[in-house]
């Protein structure tokens, strides 16, 4: 986390009212304001009271899909004034129990925070109420801004006609910008093309890695690999000092592994020694900064409803970097490489835009068939959450350890969702799989892709889904024109645990791939015998280690990439120092 955030435990008043501005109530209810300090003007955005038994950190950093989750609520506000109450009872609809009549009776540590939004008018004509990301990487529970209050420890009854009141008392600061060092850099550029489907100034961001000797050699030019991800703060996992002899170790649950925090900092500080080292290929590596107001980032193509980001990331930000940084700034000379959400956006740039990428290593992609959108058939299947069935409901699962162990379901992943944001504003993982590839709806926000309390599929939005994001299939059915360009670039790489089904899409793929004809793929499809998320391709390490190796993985791989495909008179020299 980029914030250390301390705060007190503290004994909450309780107040219980009846007036005619507050109507008697006779269950349990929650009421919440905010002072006038923090706005003078009304606030929209989504309100979510979460309640907890754990106090080891507070409420808000406690919700998510697996068994030690607690609980949520939330409602929209909208024109939300100082001082004035916003209310929240068993009607509201929650997360992991639907209603709060259900809450045992306990002591819980309560919080509430507001998650704000801000008004967009769209290229679209459409008018529609948004999170803008803050610097923080479109995170709810840690954006600037957002209003919270501290947690409290109350005694609740759901039986008892009870009213807890909160006020939002703390309000999370800006987070500073990351500093540039010798080789790592941030840049920053506003897009013309982003700002003018948002309605508003839209801007791209990058953290660029340069190579060692890049101030040596001016008349160096070098190739670029674009290193796709999740939002980065910085460029992760390259450090220039030793690992901390005084980091208090910690336990990796995932791995079952003691110290991993040590064995990160120690796979950081080895990957700089590679990358300063002699002979290691010199190249720039840049991880993008598109976070928007669906997501932490953009998926990297164009968008009904994020806007043309693959036009702004491909014919904006990269020739702006080139420019700035002596990249080369031919196709033959761009590579993508990432995983899991990465994965998929390697993969996608490389199809949507052929000739200005040379090369995809897609590492545990995001679902690229749709046929296995994790494990639902979008195309077949009714219903997301259940398994057909005339007297049973088998629910589907979400999520699953390298031993098969289930830990959410589908139904469980999209139900927090919808506790966290309506219209696909959770900011959250299904949410931007539907804001990326649905259309626009006539209000404005994505199109559902199925019914977030119910989990029914909608067949025509499925069928836009096929039509312009089904990347398997999306090959097939262009490969007269695709198959000439994408020769010898695609390379897929997935663990057959993968904790979140991917590998199942990733097999339908292959087998397309495998009967290409004219021409063949000529690419690489390879399987993590056992091995979970982010498996890069590496069959000697194990899956911990081997995720955090991606760039001394695809680098190597890259330079003989060039040195089989660059054309005739290309600069193979003036970076080989």
């Amino acid at each position: 986390m980029i914030h250390s955030l301390k705060y007190l435990w503290l004994p909450l008043l309780i107040f219980f009212s009846c007036s005619p501005e507050q109507p008697a109530n006779d269950s349990l209810r929650f009421s919440v304001s905010y002072p006038s300090q923090f706005s003078e003007e009304p606030l929209d955005g989504r309100l979510i009271l979460m309640l907890s038994v754990d106090s080891t950190s507070e409420p808000r950093f406690q919700i998510s899909d697996g068994p030690d989750t607690q609980l949520a609520y939330g409602i929209d506000v909208d024109g939300w004034k100082a001082e004035e109450k916003a209310y929240l009872n068993d009607t509201v609809f929650g997360y992991p129990m639907a209603s709060m009549a259900d809450i045992p009776a306990g002591e819980y540590y309560v919080q509430a925070l507001l998650h704000k939004y801000e008004t967009f008018h769209l290229a679209s004509g459409h008018t529609v109420k948004l999170p803008m990301d803050q610097g923080e990487g479109q995170q709810w529970n840690q954006s600037p801004g957002n209003l919270y209050s501290t947690p409290v420890k109350v005694s609740i009854d759901p039986k008892g006609a009870q009213t807890i009141d909160i006020e939002l008392d703390q309000e999370i600061p800006p987070i500073p910008a990351p500093e540039d060092t010798r080789y790592i850099k941030h840049i920053k550029m506003k897009s013309d093309l982003l700002t003018e489907f948002w309605g508003r100034p839209m801007y791209l961001g990058a953290n660029i890695l340069l190579p060692e000797g890049f101030e040596e050699h001016p008349e160096a030019k070098y190739p670029l690999c674009i290193f796709h991800g999740h939002f980065p703060y910085t460029f992760e996992g390259f450090r220039e000092e030793p690992p901390d002899p005084d980091l208090p170790p910690d336990y990796s649950e995932r791995f079952q592994l003691e110290g991993y925090n040590r064995i990160q900092q120690q796979e950081a500080h080895n990957f700089y020694k590679t990358w300063t080292g002699p002979g290691f290929p010199r190249m720039i590596i840049i991880e993008i900064q598109h976070q928007n107001p669906y997501y932490d980032d953009s998926y990297a193509v164009n968008s009904a409803n994020l806007g043309p980001y693959g036009d702004a990331i491909t014919h904006e930000l990269i020739p702006f970097i080139e420019e700035k940084f002596r990249g080369i700034g031919e196709g033959w000379a761009r590579f993508l490489y990432g995983g899991s959400t990465g994965g998929w956006e390697a993969l996608a740039a490389q199809l949507m835009y052929p000739d200005e990428y040379n090369a995809c290593f897609a590492a545990c992609p995001d679902p690229i068939d749709f046929r296995a959108f994790t494990v639902v058939n979008l195309y077949e299947d009714t219903n997301a959450y259940y398994l057909p069935s005339k007297f049973k409901k088998t629910p589907r699962p979400g999520h699953r350890d390298g031993r098969g162990h289930i830990s959410a379901t589908l139904e469980d992943m999209n139900h927090r969702e919808l506790v966290l944001g309506t219209h696909g504003r959770s900011g959250q993982q299904w949410d931007i799989w539907q804001a990326v590839y649905s259309p626009a709806g006539e209000d404005g926000y994505p199109k559902p892709i199925w019914d977030k309390r119910t989990g029914t599929i909608d067949p025509e939005v499925a069928a836009y889904w096929k039509e312009n994001y089904d990347l398997r299939y999306m090959m097939e059915r262009d490969w007269d024109q695709l198959g000439p360009k994408l020769k010898g670039k695609i390379h897929l790489y997935c663990g057959d645990m993968d904790n979140y089904y991917l590998n199942n899409a990733v097999k339908l793929t292959e087998a397309f791939l495998e009967n290409t004809e004219n021409p063949y793929y000529e690419g690489e499809v390879a399987y993590g015998d056992g091995a979970e998320h982010c498996w890069n391709g590496d069959p000697e390490l194990p899956n911990a280690i081997s995720r955090l190796r991606y760039n001394t993985m695809y680098v190597p791989k890259i330079l003989e990439r060039i040195k089989e495909s660059a054309p005739k008179g290309a600069d193979l020299a003036s970076w080989r120092y």
